[in-house]
């Protein structure tokens, strides 16, 4: 297996030199990262268009397409992935809050 081969995130070649426009293409990912990914991008007023395909059910792999106006089509994507790593972090703290609580709640009676 070469180096690029066992890369998790690459880009589409046919856009190499427009910053504005890419499509990434993530190894090992689907529906629920791709989703996810998409509608918080969509937030950013900056992103012009963000859809994401998985290009055939036997392919372990999702390509993320993402235009942009004026900041670079990488830099949406990071800004997705910090925002998705913020909401990921919120839903665990309220989680393990919950559990906490009921599991004290229950040793009380």
């Amino acid at each position: 297996m070469s180096a690029y081969d066992s890369r998790r995130l690459t880009i589409a070649r046919e856009e190499e030199e427009n910053d504005h426009l890419k499509t990434f293409i993530l190894k090992g990912e689907g529906h629920t990262l791709g989703n996810a990914l998409r509608t918080l991008i969509l937030k950013n007023p900056d992103v012009v268009f963000c859809g994401y395909t998985i290009p055939h059910p036997s392919e372990n792999k999702l390509h993320l397409r993402i235009e942009t106006r004026t900041m670079s089509a990488a830099e949406a994507l990071r800004e997705g992935l910090r925002q998705l790593q913020d909401v990921c972090d919120h839903i665990l703290t309220t989680f393990e809050t919950a559990v906490a609580d009921y599991k004290s709640a229950k040793m009380e009676t």
